[in-house]
Protein backbone atom coordinates (compact mmCIF):
# COMPACT_ATOMS: atom_id res chain seq x y z
CA UNK A 1 0.00 0.00 0.00
CA UNK A 2 1.56 3.31 -1.08
CA UNK A 3 1.95 6.34 1.15
CA UNK A 4 -0.39 9.30 0.68
CA UNK A 5 1.32 11.88 -1.53
CA UNK A 6 3.29 14.57 0.26
CA UNK A 7 3.59 12.66 3.53
CA UNK A 8 6.63 11.31 5.30
CA UNK A 9 6.41 8.54 7.93
CA UNK A 10 7.34 9.76 11.39
CA UNK A 11 10.52 8.58 13.08
CA UNK A 12 10.78 8.17 16.83
CA UNK A 13 14.39 9.35 16.79
CA UNK A 14 13.74 12.51 14.78
CA UNK A 15 10.43 13.59 16.34
CA UNK A 16 9.67 11.48 19.43
CA UNK A 17 6.70 13.54 20.63
CA UNK A 18 4.92 13.44 17.26
CA UNK A 19 5.69 9.72 16.92
CA UNK A 20 4.23 8.99 20.35
CA UNK A 21 1.11 10.97 19.47
CA UNK A 22 0.70 8.85 16.33
CA UNK A 23 1.31 5.68 18.34
CA UNK A 24 -1.41 6.70 20.81
CA UNK A 25 -3.83 7.19 17.92
CA UNK A 26 -2.67 3.88 16.40
CA UNK A 27 -3.52 2.09 19.66
CA UNK A 28 -7.15 3.36 19.41
CA UNK A 29 -7.41 5.12 22.82
CA UNK A 30 -11.05 4.16 23.50
CA UNK A 31 -10.11 0.47 23.29
CA UNK A 32 -7.05 0.99 25.51
CA UNK A 33 -9.21 2.70 28.13
CA UNK A 34 -11.79 -0.10 27.95
CA UNK A 35 -9.11 -2.78 28.28
CA UNK A 36 -7.44 -1.00 31.19
CA UNK A 37 -10.69 -0.52 33.08
CA UNK A 38 -11.67 -4.15 32.57
CA UNK A 39 -8.37 -5.43 33.99
CA UNK A 40 -8.41 -3.28 37.11
CA UNK A 41 -12.16 -3.69 37.70
CA UNK A 42 -11.86 -7.47 37.60
CA UNK A 43 -8.88 -7.28 39.93
CA UNK A 44 -10.90 -5.15 42.37
CA UNK A 45 -13.76 -7.68 42.35
CA UNK A 46 -11.29 -10.54 42.80
CA UNK A 47 -9.73 -8.81 45.82
CA UNK A 48 -13.17 -8.30 47.34
CA UNK A 49 -14.04 -11.93 46.64
CA UNK A 50 -10.99 -13.55 48.20
CA UNK A 51 -10.58 -10.91 50.90
CA UNK A 52 -6.87 -10.49 50.32
CA UNK A 53 -5.08 -7.37 49.16
CA UNK A 54 -1.31 -7.18 48.89
CA UNK A 55 1.52 -5.70 46.90
CA UNK A 56 2.05 -9.04 45.18
CA UNK A 57 -1.61 -9.07 44.13
CA UNK A 58 -1.27 -5.59 42.64
CA UNK A 59 1.81 -6.71 40.71
CA UNK A 60 -0.20 -9.64 39.30
CA UNK A 61 -2.77 -7.13 38.03
CA UNK A 62 -0.09 -4.82 36.60
CA UNK A 63 1.52 -7.66 34.66
CA UNK A 64 -1.86 -8.81 33.32
CA UNK A 65 -2.57 -5.20 32.33
CA UNK A 66 0.65 -5.01 30.28
CA UNK A 67 -0.17 -8.29 28.53
CA UNK A 68 -3.69 -7.12 27.72
CA UNK A 69 -2.44 -3.78 26.39
CA UNK A 70 -0.04 -5.62 24.10
CA UNK A 71 -2.87 -7.81 22.86
CA UNK A 72 -5.09 -4.77 22.37
CA UNK A 73 -2.50 -2.97 20.23
CA UNK A 74 -1.93 -6.11 18.17
CA UNK A 75 -5.64 -6.48 17.38
CA UNK A 76 -6.39 -2.84 16.52
CA UNK A 77 -3.08 -2.45 14.67
CA UNK A 78 -3.68 -5.52 12.53
CA UNK A 79 -7.13 -4.20 11.68
CA UNK A 80 -5.61 -0.93 10.49
CA UNK A 81 -3.00 -2.74 8.39
CA UNK A 82 -5.70 -4.64 6.52
CA UNK A 83 -8.07 -1.66 6.19
CA UNK A 84 -5.81 1.13 4.89
CA UNK A 85 -7.99 1.86 1.85
CA UNK A 86 -11.19 1.84 3.90
CA UNK A 87 -9.63 4.00 6.61
CA UNK A 88 -8.58 6.65 4.08
CA UNK A 89 -12.32 7.18 3.55
CA UNK A 90 -13.79 6.43 6.99
CA UNK A 91 -10.94 7.31 9.37
CA UNK A 92 -8.31 9.37 7.51
CA UNK A 93 -6.79 10.52 10.82
CA UNK A 94 -5.43 7.04 11.63
CA UNK A 95 -1.61 6.92 11.32
CA UNK A 96 -1.26 4.44 8.44
CA UNK A 97 -4.06 6.02 6.41
CA UNK A 98 -2.60 9.48 7.09
CA UNK A 99 0.93 8.38 6.15
CA UNK A 100 2.33 9.03 9.64
CA UNK A 101 3.31 5.35 9.92
CA UNK A 102 4.60 3.32 7.01
CA UNK A 103 3.03 -0.14 6.71
CA UNK A 104 6.41 -1.69 7.56
CA UNK A 105 6.56 0.33 10.79
CA UNK A 106 3.05 -0.74 11.68
CA UNK A 107 3.86 -4.40 11.02
CA UNK A 108 6.78 -4.18 13.45
CA UNK A 109 4.55 -2.58 16.10
CA UNK A 110 1.85 -5.21 15.62
CA UNK A 111 4.32 -8.11 15.73
CA UNK A 112 6.18 -6.77 18.76
CA UNK A 113 2.94 -6.07 20.65
CA UNK A 114 1.46 -9.50 19.97
CA UNK A 115 4.62 -11.47 20.76
CA UNK A 116 5.22 -9.45 23.95
CA UNK A 117 1.65 -10.08 25.09
CA UNK A 118 1.99 -13.82 24.53
CA UNK A 119 5.39 -13.98 26.24
CA UNK A 120 4.20 -12.09 29.33
CA UNK A 121 1.05 -14.21 29.54
CA UNK A 122 2.93 -17.49 29.12
CA UNK A 123 5.15 -16.61 32.08
CA UNK A 124 2.20 -15.53 34.24
CA UNK A 125 -0.20 -18.46 34.26
CA UNK A 126 -2.43 -20.64 32.14
CA UNK A 127 -5.57 -18.55 32.50
CA UNK A 128 -3.88 -15.33 31.40
CA UNK A 129 -2.19 -17.14 28.51
CA UNK A 130 -5.50 -18.68 27.44
CA UNK A 131 -7.14 -15.23 27.59
CA UNK A 132 -4.45 -13.51 25.53
CA UNK A 133 -3.99 -16.33 23.03
CA UNK A 134 -7.72 -16.68 22.39
CA UNK A 135 -8.12 -12.91 21.98
CA UNK A 136 -5.26 -12.75 19.48
CA UNK A 137 -6.56 -15.71 17.48
CA UNK A 138 -10.04 -14.19 17.23
CA UNK A 139 -8.59 -10.74 16.45
CA UNK A 140 -6.46 -12.23 13.66
CA UNK A 141 -9.41 -14.11 12.17
CA UNK A 142 -11.47 -10.91 12.37
CA UNK A 143 -9.11 -8.86 10.20
CA UNK A 144 -6.80 -11.08 8.17
CA UNK A 145 -7.65 -12.68 4.83
CA UNK A 146 -8.65 -15.23 3.78
CA UNK A 147 -10.90 -15.66 6.86
CA UNK A 148 -11.57 -11.93 7.52
CA UNK A 149 -14.66 -12.43 9.66
CA UNK A 150 -15.42 -8.70 9.63
CA UNK A 151 -16.93 -9.16 6.15
CA UNK A 152 -19.96 -10.76 7.85
CA UNK A 153 -21.95 -8.48 10.19
CA UNK A 154 -23.01 -11.43 12.37
CA UNK A 155 -19.54 -12.96 12.67
CA UNK A 156 -17.94 -9.55 13.23
CA UNK A 157 -20.31 -8.83 16.11
CA UNK A 158 -19.78 -12.31 17.56
CA UNK A 159 -16.00 -11.80 17.53
CA UNK A 160 -16.20 -8.56 19.49
CA UNK A 161 -18.73 -9.67 22.08
CA UNK A 162 -17.04 -13.07 22.55
CA UNK A 163 -13.69 -11.47 23.37
CA UNK A 164 -14.98 -8.48 25.36
CA UNK A 165 -17.89 -10.21 27.06
CA UNK A 166 -16.64 -13.74 27.72
CA UNK A 167 -12.92 -14.30 27.21
CA UNK A 168 -11.60 -11.17 28.94
CA UNK A 169 -13.98 -11.08 31.90
CA UNK A 170 -14.01 -14.76 32.83
CA UNK A 171 -10.40 -15.45 31.87
CA UNK A 172 -8.94 -12.54 33.81
CA UNK A 173 -11.07 -13.20 36.89
CA UNK A 174 -9.99 -16.84 36.98
CA UNK A 175 -6.39 -15.69 36.55
CA UNK A 176 -6.65 -13.20 39.43
CA UNK A 177 -8.37 -15.49 41.92
CA UNK A 178 -5.99 -18.31 41.07
CA UNK A 179 -2.88 -16.12 41.35
CA UNK A 180 -3.95 -14.26 44.50
CA UNK A 181 -5.66 -16.97 46.53
CA UNK A 182 -4.78 -20.22 44.77
CA UNK A 183 -8.46 -20.86 44.01
CA UNK A 184 -10.30 -20.54 40.70
CA UNK A 185 -13.59 -18.78 41.44
CA UNK A 186 -16.47 -17.30 39.47
CA UNK A 187 -18.86 -15.24 41.59
CA UNK A 188 -22.37 -13.86 40.86
CA UNK A 189 -20.93 -10.35 40.50
CA UNK A 190 -18.57 -11.48 37.74
CA UNK A 191 -21.36 -13.31 35.95
CA UNK A 192 -23.47 -10.14 36.20
CA UNK A 193 -20.63 -8.02 34.81
CA UNK A 194 -19.91 -10.52 32.03
CA UNK A 195 -23.58 -10.74 31.06
CA UNK A 196 -23.94 -6.96 30.94
CA UNK A 197 -20.74 -6.47 28.91
CA UNK A 198 -21.63 -9.37 26.60
CA UNK A 199 -24.97 -7.82 25.62
CA UNK A 200 -23.82 -4.20 25.72
CA UNK A 201 -20.96 -5.06 23.36
CA UNK A 202 -23.57 -6.11 20.80
CA UNK A 203 -24.80 -2.51 20.78
CA UNK A 204 -21.23 -1.26 20.29
CA UNK A 205 -20.47 -3.85 17.62
CA UNK A 206 -23.44 -3.01 15.42
CA UNK A 207 -23.33 0.75 15.96
CA UNK A 208 -19.61 1.13 15.22
CA UNK A 209 -20.27 0.72 11.48
CA UNK A 210 -22.87 3.50 11.27
CA UNK A 211 -20.25 6.28 10.82
CA UNK A 212 -18.33 4.12 8.30
CA UNK A 213 -21.13 3.56 5.81
CA UNK A 214 -19.42 5.12 2.77
CA UNK A 215 -16.10 3.32 3.04
CA UNK A 216 -17.67 -0.04 3.87
CA UNK A 217 -20.02 0.25 0.87
CA UNK A 218 -17.16 1.14 -1.49
CA UNK A 219 -15.04 -1.82 -0.36
CA UNK A 220 -17.94 -4.30 -0.29
CA UNK A 221 -17.92 -4.79 3.50
CA UNK A 222 -21.45 -5.89 4.36
CA UNK A 223 -22.65 -4.41 7.64
CA UNK A 224 -26.03 -4.13 9.30
CA UNK A 225 -25.97 -0.42 8.52
CA UNK A 226 -25.80 -1.21 4.80
CA UNK A 227 -28.45 -3.91 5.09
CA UNK A 228 -30.93 -2.12 7.36
CA UNK A 229 -30.06 1.57 7.23
CA UNK A 230 -28.73 4.01 9.82
CA UNK A 231 -32.01 4.66 11.63
CA UNK A 232 -32.83 0.99 12.16
CA UNK A 233 -29.34 0.16 13.47
CA UNK A 234 -29.42 3.24 15.71
CA UNK A 235 -32.72 2.14 17.26
CA UNK A 236 -31.62 -1.48 17.63
CA UNK A 237 -28.39 -0.45 19.39
CA UNK A 238 -30.30 1.89 21.71
CA UNK A 239 -32.79 -0.81 22.72
CA UNK A 240 -30.04 -3.39 23.25
CA UNK A 241 -28.18 -1.00 25.55
CA UNK A 242 -31.43 -0.26 27.38
CA UNK A 243 -32.07 -3.97 27.90
CA UNK A 244 -28.69 -4.25 29.62
CA UNK A 245 -29.64 -1.66 32.22
CA UNK A 246 -33.13 -3.04 32.75
CA UNK A 247 -31.79 -6.59 32.94
CA UNK A 248 -29.17 -5.74 35.56
CA UNK A 249 -31.74 -3.82 37.59
CA UNK A 250 -34.06 -6.84 37.50
CA UNK A 251 -31.25 -9.21 38.51
CA UNK A 252 -30.33 -7.06 41.51
CA UNK A 253 -33.98 -6.98 42.67
CA UNK A 254 -34.98 -10.59 42.02
CA UNK A 255 -31.84 -12.64 42.67
CA UNK A 256 -29.51 -12.50 45.61
CA UNK A 257 -26.18 -11.43 44.18
CA UNK A 258 -23.10 -10.00 45.88
CA UNK A 259 -23.93 -6.45 44.72
CA UNK A 260 -25.51 -3.51 46.54
CA UNK A 261 -29.06 -3.33 45.07
CA UNK A 262 -29.81 0.26 46.08
CA UNK A 263 -26.62 1.59 44.52
CA UNK A 264 -27.05 -0.59 41.43
CA UNK A 265 -30.69 0.35 40.79
CA UNK A 266 -30.15 4.08 41.36
CA UNK A 267 -27.08 4.39 39.14
CA UNK A 268 -28.46 2.26 36.32
CA UNK A 269 -31.81 4.03 36.18
CA UNK A 270 -29.85 7.27 35.96
CA UNK A 271 -27.70 5.95 33.12
CA UNK A 272 -30.73 4.56 31.29
CA UNK A 273 -32.35 7.98 31.41
CA UNK A 274 -29.11 9.59 30.25
CA UNK A 275 -28.90 7.22 27.29
CA UNK A 276 -32.38 8.13 26.04
CA UNK A 277 -31.93 11.83 26.70
CA UNK A 278 -28.61 11.88 24.82
CA UNK A 279 -29.96 9.86 21.89
CA UNK A 280 -32.95 12.13 21.19
CA UNK A 281 -31.11 14.84 19.29
CA UNK A 282 -28.72 12.76 17.16
CA UNK A 283 -28.85 13.76 13.49
CA UNK A 284 -27.98 10.60 11.56
CA UNK A 285 -27.24 12.65 8.42
CA UNK A 286 -24.28 14.30 10.14
CA UNK A 287 -21.26 12.10 10.70
CA UNK A 288 -19.78 14.19 13.58
CA UNK A 289 -22.99 13.68 15.58
CA UNK A 290 -22.96 9.93 14.90
CA UNK A 291 -19.32 9.70 15.99
CA UNK A 292 -20.07 11.75 19.12
CA UNK A 293 -22.91 9.43 20.09
CA UNK A 294 -20.73 6.38 19.43
CA UNK A 295 -18.14 7.83 21.82
CA UNK A 296 -20.92 8.38 24.36
CA UNK A 297 -21.83 4.67 24.15
CA UNK A 298 -18.20 3.81 24.86
CA UNK A 299 -18.28 6.09 27.93
CA UNK A 300 -21.30 4.16 29.22
CA UNK A 301 -19.31 0.97 28.62
CA UNK A 302 -16.38 2.40 30.61
CA UNK A 303 -18.66 3.40 33.49
CA UNK A 304 -19.84 -0.17 34.00
CA UNK A 305 -16.32 -1.24 34.92
CA UNK A 306 -16.40 1.39 37.67
CA UNK A 307 -19.96 0.86 38.91
CA UNK A 308 -19.97 -2.95 39.22
CA UNK A 309 -16.83 -3.11 41.41
CA UNK A 310 -18.27 -0.25 43.51
CA UNK A 311 -21.55 -2.16 43.93
CA UNK A 312 -19.57 -5.24 44.86
CA UNK A 313 -17.52 -3.42 47.51
CA UNK A 314 -20.66 -1.75 48.92
CA UNK A 315 -22.53 -5.06 49.26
Amino acid sequence: MSQPSGTQPRSFWREPRAWLQSFWTFSRPHTVIGTSLSVWALYAIAVDTVGEQSLSGASVAAIAWLACLGGNIYIVGLNQLTDVGIDRINKPHLPIAAGEFAPAQARWLVGLSGSSALAIAALSGRWLFATIATSLIVGTAYSLPPIRLKRSPLLAALCILFVRGVVVNLGLFLHFTSAIAGRELLTPSVWALSGFIFVFTIAIAIFKDVPDLEGDKQFNITTLTILLGKRSVFNIARWIASSCYLGLIAVSLVWEVDLNPVFLVATHFLLLGGLWWRSRGVDLDRKPEIVSFYQFIWKLFFLEYLLLPAACWLA
